[in-house]
């Protein structure tokens, strides 16, 4: 072989590797190696292990994005900050993404935390049914998806909801409850509700799907369309390195413990375990694999929503959803 052909070889080669350098550092589809900022829809708890587990063993590093969880401050909105940019990607309640698409706010889920609604009703003991409320006080946050929570728990209890006198008491239905201040209030079942039975077993909880409502994912993973569609690869990696977090957490439950009680000291490990507990079944209830967007389920949430007023017109699942982000690269996983 000549010397200018051995040259030639050489340079070709030369620079093939530096592109190859090139793109690496630049990042790709598969691993965008970027920066994201991550908001949680309120203050870290057993619903989230999977994110810090995520992060502790560094499946967020090994996808190609760099995550940094934000928690939510008193005045936190988790789409205004996404439609600001100031966060990549947010953990948002099913409802308000469906008020924000209302008022045209171009939002969009990519991934469900939970399969099914995490709402209830808290009451006391002398309210055996949710149609006992009748004529006594039930609290609400003041949110418009609390009050379509009590009507459809009470209306699914053949109840009339109109009879119940509703109080709002913001987020403190655990201390409203314990000082007999209200007989029963809207609430979380996996968070207030386990820490409401630590304190007073024999307290019941009425779930909202128990009683009329379809089975939703109360959370959702959420970004902006604009983020989705001009940084989809850090969105999608994104998706991958929670997903594996939060099957880590299924099948290693008290990792997922350490690793969120670890990143937030204050979080009293033993109830942490009982909300998780609690809460895991949830995780992959009816669905095809964590963080599943099934349009069917969505489409049944959707006509529920309208239903009891949470929003004028009911919502275009199609347009409001991304089952496709959802799944990303589970269709060329063989193990999926």
């Amino acid at each position: 072989m000549s010397r200018r052909l051995l040259t030639a070889l050489f340079l070709v080669l030369s620079v093939a590797l530096a592109a190859g350098c090139a793109g690496a550092s630049g990042g790709s589809e598969s691993r965008p190696e970027q920066d994201a900022r991550l908001l949680l829809d309120f203050a870290p708890n057993a619903v989230h292990a999977g994110i810090y587990l995520a992060k502790q063993r560094g499946y967020d590093d090994s996808e190609g994005v760099h995550l940094q969880i934000d928690t939510p401050g008193s005045s936190t909105d988790g789409i205004k900050a996404l439609l600001s940019g100031q966060v990549d990607v947010a953990i948002v309640d099913i409802h308000d993404l469906a008020i924000a698409r209302a008022k045209g706010r171009d939002v969009v889920g990519v991934m469900a935390l939970v399969q099914t609604p995490l709402a209830a009703v808290l009451a006391q003991p002398g309210v055996k049914r949710p149609r006992d409320l009748e004529g006594k006080k039930a609290g609400v946050t003041g949110l418009p998806s609390d009050d379509a929570v009590l009507d459809s728990v009470v209306a699914g209890d053949g109840g009339d909801p109109s009879k119940v006198r509703k109080v709002t008491i913001g987020f403190n239905a655990v201390q409203s409850l314990l000082a007999g201040k209200v007989d029963g209030a809207t609430a979380f079942w996996n968070a207030e509700g386990v820490a409401l039975q630590a304190k007073r077993p024999g307290m019941h909880e009425f779930r909202v799907d128990q009683f009329g409502a379809p089975s939703y994912p109360e959370l959702v993973l959420a970004t902006s369309r604009e983020t989705l569609d001009t940084n989809g690869p850090v969105v999608r990696a994104t998706v991958r390195a929670l997903r594996r977090g939060y099957e880590a957490t299924i099948n290693d439950p008290e990792s997922a413990v350490s690793a969120l009680t670890d990143a937030e000291p204050s979080l009293k490990r033993a109830l942490t375990a009982s909300e998780l507990d609690a809460v895991s079944p949830s995780f992959t209830a009816g669905a095809a694999y964590f963080g599943e967007l099934n349009p069917k389920r969505l489409a049944a949430w959707a006509t529920w929503e309208q239903r009891f007023g949470i929003v004028a017109q009911k919502p275009d699942v199609s347009a409001a959803f991304s089952p496709e982000t959802a799944s990303t690269e589970r269709d060329s996983d063989p193990n999926a």
